[in-house]
């Protein structure tokens, strides 16, 4: 399930994971992690972590990645060369080593995203928030990483892959008692 993307359902009410769309970056028998890829933060990257700022144009935002550990930052980037990233997610996009050059990352990728904090499952908690619908697994391109339409990703995502279950809940509102 590595490098797919984890759409949440309706059935779907942690606050945190509320239409949220989340990269899978790790899924294994011990668990999965992942980031949510719609949550900005008010706090630009180069006020938050200003050693990060060649990597991202000026008025980036730190994304929140998920509850977990979000004073951990992780960097996604679209790589030249994907055997340059610490650990290809899916194509050429990768984490950016910790331990790598800023200036070098900067000139070995054509863009990045930061997160603060990530998403975790314990072994078998994934499978069985699936098994209850909780999440809608699809594929993932790269605009959903790093494309600029956050508000509208989890909408735009269940529209495009073509159902009309998918396309009717990609327009239910985000409180259906107010409908």
């Amino acid at each position: 399930m590595k490098g797919k993307l984890l759409v949440a359902g309706a059935a779907l009410f942690d606050p945190h994971f509320r239409r949220a769309v989340v990269l899978v970056t790790e899924h294994d028998d011990e668990g999965a992690l992942g980031l949510v890829l719609n949550r900005p933060a008010e706090t630009k990257v180069t006020e938050a972590v200003p050693g990060l700022a060649p990597l991202v144009p000026e008025d980036a935002l730190v994304f929140v990645g998920g509850p977990v550990d979000q004073h951990s930052v992780l960097v996604v980037a679209e790589f030249e060369d994907p055997d340059e990233s610490a650990s290809t997610i899916f194509e050429d996009v990768g984490f950016v080593r910790g331990d790598t050059d800023i200036d070098l990352a900067a000139e070995a990728t054509r863009r990045a995203r930061v997160f603060a904090g990530y998403a975790g499952w314990s072994a078998g908690q994934l499978d069985a928030e699936l098994a209850a619908d909780g999440w809608i697994v699809v594929p993932a391109e790269r605009e959903d990483v790093f494309g600029d339409e956050d508000d509208e990703l989890w909408s735009s995502v269940l529209r495009r892959q073509g159902r009309s279950d998918f396309a009717l809940l990609a327009t239910m509102p985000i409180d259906p008692s107010l409908n």
